[in-house]
């Protein structure tokens, strides 16, 4: 086939999966998890059930989809504060406020307990272990942050301590966990 063609069939396939998995998230936040059907779906992609099935085998398989598509989203976002202007402390101010924010805003719950799972979690952990074990590693080269405690530890350190933000009531009570994670951080005078 023509590369032209391919592009154009591969470029529908990926608008058409990507159509997919907005109506199913749009519609387990308007009905439920439980109340979704792939009849629904569907319906409110505009396909036929038989085309949904070529895409995804049910619902689980989309959600998981566009939690992958999700996370993927957020670990770029972060990759590019994690490059932006500034020094290692400045940089890492700003991945750990980002990081806390979409915790913060992270849904709970029964779609939670089902997303929240599998390889493209683990991958996404990977990831941001690394981000922030780097800029740690960076940020004691300059005296910034600890050179006693081994920089993969201190990430692990950040990113459990976040984890809290998504319990918070308020932006500020964020702000102010990033404060403390990151004077956990300071070097030992």
């Amino acid at each position: 086939m023509p590369k032209l063609w391919n592009e154009t069939i591969e470029g529908h396939r990926h608008a058409v999966q990507g159509a997919i998995l907005d109506a199913t998230a749009a519609l387990v936040v308007k009905h439920g998890l439980a109340a979704v059907t792939m009849s629904q779906i569907a319906a409110d992609t505009g396909i036929g059930r038989a085309t949904l099935y070529k895409y995804f085998p049910d619902v689980e398989a989309i959600l998981v989809a566009w939690h992958e598509r999700h996370v993927a989203g957020h670990v770029a976002h972060l990759t590019a504060v994690r490059d932006g202007e500034g020094d290692a402390r400045a940089r890492l101010s700003a991945v750990l406020e980002e990081l806390a924010l979409i915790s913060h805003r992270r849904q709970e719950g029964e779609i939670g307990a089902l997303l929240h799972r599998g390889p493209h979690v683990a991958r996404a952990e990977r990831h941001l272990t690394e981000l922030i074990r780097d800029l740690v590693a960076e940020g004691a080269q300059d005296g910034d942050f600890r050179g006693d405690v081994a920089p993969e530890e201190l990430a692990q350190y950040c990113l459990h301590a976040l984890t809290a933000a998504s319990r918070l009531r308020s932006k500020a009570a964020v702000r102010r966990l990033v404060d403390v994670t990151l004077a956990g951080l300071r070097p030992m005078r």
